[in-house]
């Protein structure tokens, strides 16, 4: 009986121990939307990733600001809204890694997905990894690889 009512008690605080790093993961969306790269690059650590949809878009983060920021600078974002998101915290001591798992839609590509890790820092939740991808029903993978192939 008091294992059970400790397992709730740990169920119901989950949420509430993910909502700081969710509230990350959307600080992030909502400043690309708004072409703010000041504060999109602040939601990610000093030596985080970011992982496109390229097989060549593995960037550092001084790499990808130098990619981002024009774009930024003359109010060109983008907007990936999230549908759906799943949120795990290491079971270690410090309780100081996150990862994650979204689905996300956008206008111009339809349903992406976001996954990747984060690390608490001294200034609270940062993205380490965010890796954006393109989910390929499975029926059609063999056509959008013959695609690819073709190149």
């Amino acid at each position: 009986m008091i294992t059970a009512a400790l397992m709730m008690l740990q169920l119901s605080a989950a949420p509430a121990e993910t909502a700081p790093i969710e509230l990350t993961l959307d600080a992030m969306h909502a400043a690309a939307s708004k072409a703010d790269g000041e504060a999109y690059f602040a939601t990610f650590t000093t030596d985080g990733r970011f992982i496109g949809t390229d097989a060549t878009e593995r960037w550092t983060l001084p790499e990808f600001r130098a990619y981002a920021m024009p774009y930024f600078s003359q109010g060109k974002g983008w907007t990936y809204r999230p549908v759906t998101r799943t949120v795990s915290i290491a079971a270690i001591d410090c309780r100081c890694v996150a990862w994650f798992d979204e689905v996300l839609d956008n206008d111009a590509y339809g349903t992406t997905r976001g996954s990747g890790v984060l690390r608490l820092t001294e200034d609270g939740w940062k993205i380490e990894q965010y890796v954006l991808s393109f989910p390929v029903p499975n029926d059609k993978a063999r056509a959008v690889v013959g695609v690819i192939k073709a190149d």
